[in-house]
């Protein structure tokens, strides 16, 4: 069975290209009962700082899974899939609410997906620290 490994620290060009095309993604966090809970969003990825974000509501089940996981943070992934090339990140998830913060994930969401997200006292960010990448840009 083939790997493909992407160093975090440098992952290759093709890649990173991947990760900044129009893709819609998927998030797994785990439920308190250890079941995966997988949902569509949209993703931004900061290879520099090894930071994936993803822009939602406070009242999500997400946010309630990675709350839940305590102050170290959840284990989660996220993915996108185009044909044969598919990225996956890993790590472990806090959850947001700083206004700067929220905001810098908005901007790069707009970037990313062409279009801004509509203001909302609600939103938070689940950043997420990468410990692992995979894929084939």
């Amino acid at each position: 069975m083939a790997a493909y490994p992407q160093d975090p620290d440098a992952p290759d060009a093709s890649y990173l290209t991947f990760w900044q095309e129009r893709h819609l993604c998927t998030l797994t966090t785990l439920r308190p009962d250890g079941t995966p809970h997988v949902v569509p969003v949209g993703v931004t990825y900061d290879a520099e700082a090894r930071l994936a974000r993803v822009i939602t509501l406070k009242s999500s089940a997400k946010v309630r899974h990675v709350l839940t996981a305590g102050a170290d943070g959840a284990h989660v992934a996220v993915c996108q899939v185009d044909g044969g090339r598919w990225a996956t990140l890993e790590g472990l998830a806090q959850v947001r609410t700083e206004p700067e913060r929220v905001g810098d994930a908005e901007r790069r969401y707009a970037k990313r997906y062409g279009r801004t997200p509509t203001p909302n006292p609600d939103r938070v960010v689940i950043e997420i620290a990468v410990k692992r990448a995979m894929g084939r840009g």
